[in-house]
């Protein structure tokens, strides 16, 4: 009987060890995904995951008509071939507040489309010296049909659909970064 306690309890202690040890192994593992996800958070993306892009700061452009400031966002930066290729695609959430300048080398006739972009977005087509020249609104999230500049454009800029509509910004309205 005295022997059958024993290997109890030594069962007991041993159960105690390892769920000490997994506690040990697996706990740090469960607070870094969470401080992982509160940064997320703080930056203004949603982290869903690896696959999911996070949001960068990369610089600021600042909407304006007539000389007046209409609204302020952050912005990553495509301003190369891989950049510029994948713009927006796979983003599940963007708040207002941000958005992504695409720059090209020189201004002439550009064409984006939606394919793998889950959000509808407005895109602005902006020439050399930063005027709006055309906007496409609320475009059409995984469409491949392509929306023209319909001019020359060296700049373009992909936020939020109804971004435009919200805050008044217009086609001669200008950009600066």
């Amino acid at each position: 009987m005295r022997r059958n306690r024993q290997s109890l309890f030594a069962l007991i202690l041993l159960g105690i060890f390892v769920l000490a040890g997994i506690g040990y192994v697996v706990v740090p593992f469960l607070n870094d995904r969470k401080s992982g996800a509160e940064t997320s958070a703080s930056s203004g993306t949603a982290d869903t995951g690896s696959s999911t892009p996070v949001f960068t700061k990369e610089g600021e452009v600042v909407f304006m008509s007539g000389g007046a400031a209409i609204k302020k966002i952050d912005v990553e930066i495509a301003d190369n071939e891989a950049d510029r290729a994948k713009g927006l695609m796979y983003r599940s959430y963007m708040p207002d507040s941000v958005g992504m300048l695409f720059i090209f080398e020189q201004s002439e006739p550009q064409s984006f489309w939606m394919k793998n972009t889950i959000l509808p977005l407005d895109i602005l087509y902006v020439n050399e010296n930063k005027e709006i020249v055309y906007i496409h609104k609320n475009t059409t999230p995984y469409s491949e049909q392509g929306l023209p500049s319909y001019d020359n454009a060296q700049y373009v800029v992909e936020v939020n659909g109804g971004f435009t509509d919200r805050y008044g910004i217009k086609v001669g309205d200008s950009i600066t970064f």
